[in-house]
This record gives C-alpha cells, structure tokens and sequence, in this order.
C-alpha cells in the first residue's frame, strides 16, 4: 500500500520551450495543439519504420519467419500502444487544423491496419458507444455483469467481444438511428477483409504478420484493458465515474502512453487534455478520496489485469493508493474492499441501471 501524505507525480505534463526549433515550428502548422508533437512526430517515425518493412516483407522474393518475428517485436515494444493511445486521443480531440484534416484520414486507414486497427472501428466504438452508454448494462463491452477477478468470465466477455461486437454495434447504432457510423463502420471493416483477404491470397505468411497478428492481440489486449479500467465497480453506483473507473498514476505506461492511466479523469471529462490529466488529478484528489475511488501506482491496465485473473489481491493492495494518510488501511481492508468491487451485479440491479 502507498500512503499518501505528499503524492508526488512523475506522470508527464507539457513544458513549454521558448523556442521550438525548425522541425518542430514546422510541424506545429499542421496541428490545432502544440503539446501534440508526439503524436505527429509518433506518426512520422511510424510511417517511416512500419510501411517500408510491412511492403518489403510481401514483395521480398524469400520470406524469412526471424525477419517477420522480428518486425512484429518492434510493432509491439514500440509502436503499438502508443499508436493506439494516439488514436484514443484524436478520436476525442481532432489532431489536425481543418485543412489538413485529411492526414487524419491517412493515420487512420493507412497507419492503422499496420497497428491491428480496422478502419473506423475504434472510433465509431468508443466515441460512439462507449462513452454514451459509459460502461452501464447498454454498453456492448460493459463489465458488470461479470465476476471481474475470473479468468472464465473474462474468456465469455472476450470471445463475445470478438466474434459479435460487430453484429451487435450494428444494431446498436441502427437502432438509434446514427446511420453515418454505421456506414463507416461498415466501410472499414469490409474494407479491411476484402483487402486483408486478397493479401492472404497472395502472400499468406505476410499477411498473417502485418494484419492478421496485429489485429488479434491488438483486440485482445484492448479488451483486457477496458476490463481492467472497469474492473473496480461500486454496487451502489456504477454510474458514478469515481466508482465505476479507476486511476493509475507514476507509471511507464503513462509515460509511453500519453496518461491513459487517468481513466476516471479522462471518464468525467473525455476531451481532457492528456497533458492536463495529472494536475487535474492532484486538484480533485480529496473529491477521490470523498468518493473512495480507486487508485494504483506503479501499475498498468495489463498488470492489474493479471493480476486479477491470478486472484492476486495481495499484489494489487502493494499498488493501491491511500488518499487519506490520517487513516491507514490494512492489507486486508484493502482487500476486502478491492474484492468487493469486483462481484459480479444480480440481474435485477443490471435491469435498474438499464
């Protein structure tokens, strides 16, 4: 357990420089905020790295495993969840000023294949249904009707998720009439298939590394980290975002991620800025104290993920944070409570929060 008297974040915040240099005054006129740089400069290297290789790797006369294993090692340890941290950010916030708009179009369909992204999908999902419904029974990924810390129900959500998000997003958005998601949804997604599966016809070993892999753990793992950002639920109130989302602050995640860790804050305010999320934080630190939100440090979604499939809440009370240094918590208490937050909602209280 951290006992907090003087919390300290090492969480990234935007410095101003008196004076960017060229590169950066030049990238600057394309985008609407310049504490966005990383995202472009991200894209840059990106582009530069994964394109090349992923052409190179169909049209090389020999296909070599080592050379296929080795560029989805450099996609997962240094592009991937960045990349989609970069996506989850200009979903809420557009990136470009809007005559540029259209490179946007660019990271999306042509950066996000490469990143196991269908077109469209992610933003259509999250924007579109996820942040309406906010992880109530309507939410297509909520987590409350299942036992968070079991490995089984985690299995039921994820294959749910996997081979019907489709169907049911579709119904979804047919039913409340949001036909232009619906329609690039739709886009996307057979777009993605009808030109993965032509690749697969001409070259499947290329294809399985650059886009079928990609897409399978990059969904996997998007879903282990949705359960683990609700897998803390109140059963008083699971529309409250401090009691049904939580926080995790000093991390590598954060730092590599641009602050995805602030889940609660990103939940109240979704247009937050990544930069401001860690000042916002330690404003509002007594009204997460007031709420008794839960709060790791150290710790990623993943992590907490494991940790719960492993059942092993004694790792995870070493991370929780004590806002309130005037009264310490007990392992055990934290606990009990960290076990509480887990219990899967009877299906009378899923129906009151319909």
């Amino acid at each position: 357990m951290i006992q907090d008297a003087t919390l300290t974040l090492t969480d990234p915040v935007y410095v101003a420089k008196p004076n960017l240099g060229g590169f950066d005054k030049f990238l600057a006129k394309f985008i609407r905020d310049i504490r966005d740089l990383p995202f472009l400069k991200l894209s840059l290297l990106g582009s530069t790295i994964l394109i090349p290789w992923s052409i190179f790797i169909f049209v090389s006369p020999n296909f070599y495993w080592s050379l296929g294993i080795l560029y989805l090692a450099v996609l997962f340890m240094g592009f991937l969840g960045p990349y989609i941290l970069m996506l989850h950010n200009f979903s809420h916030r557009p990136l470009f000023k809007k005559e540029y708009q259209k490179i946007e179009k660019f990271l999306v369909w042509g950066l996000g294949p490469l990143c196991g992204q269908t077109p469209e999908t992610y933003y259509v999902h999250h924007v579109g249904m996820h942040h309406v419904e906010e992880n109530l029974p309507k939410d297509l990924s909520c987590t409350m009707m299942y036992r968070r810390d079991s490995l089984w129900d985690f299995t039921k959500y994820f294959s749910r998720f996997y081979f019907l998000s489709i169907y049911h997003l579709s119904r979804y958005l047919k039913k409340r009439k949001r036909n232009k998601l619906f329609d690039n949804m739709i886009l996307g997604e057979l777009s993605w298939y009808l030109i993965v599966g032509l690749l697969t016809i001409y070259h499947w070993q290329a294809a399985l590394v650059v886009f079928i892999i990609p897409l399978v753990i990059t969904r996997f793992m998007m879903m282990n980290g949705n359960w683990a950002q609700h897998a803390f639920i109140c059963q008083n109130n699971p529309s409250d975002p401090y009691l049904s989302s939580i926080t995790c602050i000093n991390s590598r995640y954060n730092r590599t991620c641009f602050n995805d860790g602030y889940h609660i804050g990103h939940h109240l305010k979704a247009t937050r800025h990544w930069t401001d999320m860690p000042e916002d934080f330690l404003k509002n630190k007594s009204t997460y104290l007031k709420r008794a939100s839960i709060v790791f440090e150290g710790l990623d979604y993943f992590q907490i993920w494991i940790f719960l499939m492993l059942k092993r809440y004694d790792w995870l009370a070493k991370h929780f944070v004590n806002l309130d240094p005037n009264h310490p918590l007990s392992q055990n208490e934290i606990i009990q409570l960290l076990k509480s937050r887990t219990l899967p909602f009877s299906h009378d209280d899923l129906l009151k929060w319909s």
